[in-house]
C-alpha cells in the first residue's frame, strides 16, 4: 500500500477531539452561545476538561473575565443551530432567540444551561496558564447535568470546513477499567 504526503493544515480533520459543544458564558447581565470542537478530558476525578477558544471569539473575553462556563452537548436533531450558532457573533444577535434555544438556570455558575441539548456540564476555569500563549483554558466540572429521557443520543463531530460526523454504532468490549 502506497501512503501519500497529508498537509499540515489538516492534520486536525484526523485528530477531531469529541462531540461539538454548544459553550454558554454570561457577562455584563447578556448570556451568549458559541460553538466549540476543540477540547479534550484531562482528568476523571474532579473531571477537568482543556478547551481551545479563539481569542477573537466574543466568548473568549466572556470565560477568561468570569471564569466560568457551561458546556452543553447537544445531539444530531441540534445540527442546524450547532452550526447557526457557530456562524455568526454573540456581539451582534441574541443567539437564544435566534436558534430559538431555551436558557435555564444553572445551580452553580451564572452561565445557563441550554434545554435542548441532551447533557450540560457546569464549569468554572480551574488555570490560565496556557490561555495568553494558547487559547487553552482547563475547566473543572462542578455539576453535570443529563436528560434521562433522551436515549443513546447521537452526537456531532466536527471533521472541518463544514464536515461534521455522526456518533453511530456503540461497541461494547471487555475491559479491565472499573
Amino acid at each position: 500500500m502506497a501512503k501519500k504526503t497529508y498537509p499540515l493544515s489538516r492534520v486536525y480533520q484526523l485528530l477531531e477531539p469529541g462531540p461539538v459543544v454548544l459553550v454558554t458564558t454570561a457577562r455584563k447581565g447578556k448570556a451568549n452561545i458559541m460553538t466549540l470542537s476543540w477540547h479534550t478530558m484531562m482528568e476523571f476525578e474532579p473531571p477537568l476538561v482543556g478547551c481551545v477558544l479563539s481569542g477573537r471569539n466574543h466568548s473568549f473575553d466572556a470565560l477568561r473575565i468570569t471564569r466560568e462556563c457551561v458546556l452543553n452537548i447537544p445531539s444530531v436533531e441540534l445540527a442546524q443551530q450547532v452550526v447557526g450558532v457557530g456562524n455568526c457573533s454573540g456581539k451582534k444577535v441574541d443567539k437564544f432567540e435566534k436558534f430559538d434555544l431555551t436558557p435555564l438556570p444553572a445551580a452553580r455558575v451564572a452561565p445557563p444551561l441550554i434545554a435542548e441539548c441532551f447533557a450540560n456540564l457546569e464549569c468554572r476555569v480551574a488555570d490560565t496558564r496556557m490561555v495568553s500563549k494558547y487559547n487553552f483554558f482547563v475547566l473543572e466540572v462542578v455539576k453535570a447535568w443529563i436528560d434521562p429521557a433522551k436515549k443513546n443520543p447521537r452526537t456531532l463531530h466536527h471533521r472541518g470546513k463544514g464536515v461534521f460526523m455522526v456518533a453511530g454504532d456503540t461497541l461494547k468490549l471487555p475491559s479491565r477499567m472499573k
